[in-house]
C-alpha cells in the first residue's frame, strides 16, 4: 500500500475512523510479527505542512521498535475534522502470511452474564464477502459454542482461559470492546493469539457524552434544572460557568482521549494538555503531550481533568488524593475509560468537601454500581451508567472495522488495532 489508501481501506477510514487514511507501505513476512512504530508522510508534519525541524520533533518522528527487525514495518493513522490539523497516531502491527486459505469465525462472550455480539444477515453479508470461504457461526448456546471453538481460527467477542484450551486452531481474536483487561488473563497473554480492540471506533460517542457530562455541571442542568423541572419550578440560576477559552488536562491521548480533545479544542476554544505513555507526535491542536510522570505536575493547571487512559497495572487507582487535593476547587474531574482508574473514597471526600466543582462519570467499580454505593450521596456529580459507547452509528463503524480486519487477515495485511498484551493497550 502507497501513500495515501485504497478504495476498500477508505471505506473503513471513513466509517470507523473518521479522516483517518492509511500512510503506510506494508510488507508481508513469514508468520506473523508485532510491531510498533511510527512515521508521518515524507517530508511533512501530521497536517501535511512542511515542518520546522528540530532536534524534538527529529527525536520523536524516529522509528520506535520493540525487536530487532530486517525490514520497517509500520502502520499509521492521520487523524483530522474538517478544516482542522491532523493527528498521526501508530499501532502495532501484526500480518499473517501466508494468508488463511479458509476462515471460520465464530462470536462469543467470555460469560453467560454477557451474551456474545450478534449480527443481522446484512451485516454478515458485509463481513463475509471480504475473503475467500470466509464463515461466520453465531452459536445459539454454550453447547454449540463448544462445538464450533475448535475449527475456528478467528473469534469476535471475548473468551476465557477454559475457552481457549478449545480453541486450539485460534490465531486472532477480535474483541468488540474498547477495553480489553478482562481478555488478558495469563493463558492469552503467552499465547500466540493476536488480540485485536475496537479503539477510536467508541470515539465519537463517548466524547461527546464526556463534553455533555461537562456542560451539565457547568451550566447547571444537574443541580438546578433538572431537580426544577421535577418540582415544576422556574427560577434561573446565575451561577453558572463557561467554558470557553478553559484548559483541559487529558490523561491518555488515545481514541477516546483525542477524540475528546478535538471537540474541547475546535468546538470550545480549549486548551489541551495532554500525557500519554505511547511514543507519538504532538497533535497540532493539544498545546502540551508529555509522559504519564509529568500528571502532577499537569494537574493543578487545568480547569477539567479527563481520564481517558486504559486500565492497566500502572493506571489503576492512579486518580487519588494527591491528585484530587492538587486540583484547582473550581475544576471538574471527567472520568470515560474505568472505574478502576480511580480511588472511590477519595473522590467522595474530593465532591463532598469542596477539594472539586464537580465530576462527570461514564464508569464505575463496580459495575453495577450498587444503591448503596457512596457516589450517589455526592453532590454536584452526573453518573451515566457506563452507556456512553451506544449510538445506532457506533455499530455501523463496529461492523466496518470488523470487515476490513476481516480483509485484511485473509489478505495478508496489517490487522488494525493490534493490542500489546504485556502493555494492555
Amino acid at each position: 500500500m502507497e501513500w495515501g489508501r485504497d478504495r476498500r481501506a477508505a471505506a473503513v477510514d471513513r466509517a470507523a475512523y473518521p479522516g483517518y487514511y492509511m500512510v503506510g507501505r506494508t510488507r508481508p513476512e513469514p508468520g506473523f510479527e508485532y510491531r510498533r512504530a511510527f512515521r508521518a508522510p515524507p517530508g511533512r508534519d501530521q497536517a501535511g505542512q512542511e515542518p520546522e525541524r528540530c532536534g524534538r520533533c527529529a527525536e520523536k518522528e524516529k522509528i520506535v521498535t520493540d525487536n530487532s527487525v530486517s525490514r520497517r514495518l509500520f502502520l499509521s493513522a492521520v487523524a483530522a475534522a474538517p478544516a482542522a490539523p491532523v493527528l498521526v497516531a501508530s499501532d502495532r502491527i501484526a500480518i499473517f502470511d501466508p494468508p488463511p486459505e479458509r476462515v471460520r469465525i465464530v462470536t462469543a462472550a467470555a460469560s453467560s452474564v454477557v451474551p456474545p455480539p450478534t449480527y443481522t444477515a446484512a451485516e454478515i453479508k458485509q463481513i463475509q464477502p471480504q475473503g475467500k470461504d470466509v464463515r461466520i457461526a453465531v452459536p445459539a448456546n454454550a453447547g454449540e459454542l463448544n462445538k464450533l471453538l475448535p475449527e475456528a481460527d478467528v473469534v469476535f467477542g471475548a473468551i476465557n482461559a477454559e475457552m481457549l484450551a478449545k480453541a486450539k486452531n485460534l490465531r486472532w481474536l477480535q474483541a468488540t470492546e474498547g477495553g480489553v483487561e478482562a481478555l488478558l488473563f495469563p493463558e492469552m497473554v503467552k499465547s500466540n493469539v493476536v488480540l485485536t480492540n475496537m479503539a477510536r471506533v467508541f470515539g465519537p460517542t463517548i466524547s461527546e457524552t464526556a463534553m455533555g457530562m461537562l456542560i451539565s455541571l457547568t451550566r447547571g442542568f444537574n443541580r438546578y434544572y433538572v431537580p426544577q423541572f421535577e418540582k415544576r419550578t422556574w427560577r434561573a440560576e446565575r451561577n453558572l460557568v463557561e467554558i470557553d477559552g478553559m484548559t483541559m488536562g487529558i490523561v491518555g491521548l488515545g481514541g477516546l482521549g483525542s477524540a475528546t480533545a478535538v471537540r474541547a479544542h475546535y468546538g470550545f476554544n480549549m486548551r489541551i494538555l495532554a500525557t500519554d505513555a505511547k511514543p507519538m507526535a504532538k497533535p497540532i491542536f493539544v498545546d502540551t503531550l508529555r509522559e504519564p510522570g509529568w500528571l502532577m505536575e499537569m494537574v493543578p493547571q487545568v480547569d477539567v481533568l479527563v481520564s481517558a487512559a486504559p486500565y492497566t497495572k500502572e493506571t489503576g487507582g492512579m486518580f487519588n488524593e494527591k491528585v484530587f487535593r492538587a486540583m484547582k476547587k473550581t475544576a471538574y474531574f471527567l472520568n470515560i475509560s474505568r472505574g478502576e482508574l480511580v480511588q472511590e473514597p477519595a473522590l467522595v471526600q474530593a465532591l463532598k468537601e469542596g477539594w472539586i466543582a464537580g465530576a462527570g462519570l461514564d464508569v464505575a467499580y463496580p459495575e453495577p454500581y450498587p444503591p448503596t454505593g457512596a457516589y450517589w450521596d455526592c453532590p454536584n456529580l452526573v453518573i451515566t451508567c457506563h452507556s456512553s459507547g451506544f449510538s445506532p452509528q457506533r455499530q455501523g463503524r463496529l461492523v466496518e472495522l470488523l470487515a476490513e480486519n476481516v480483509r485484511r487477515y485473509t489478505s495478508g495485511l496489517p490487522l488494525m488495532n493490534v493490542v500489546d498484551k504485556q502493555r494492555g493497550y
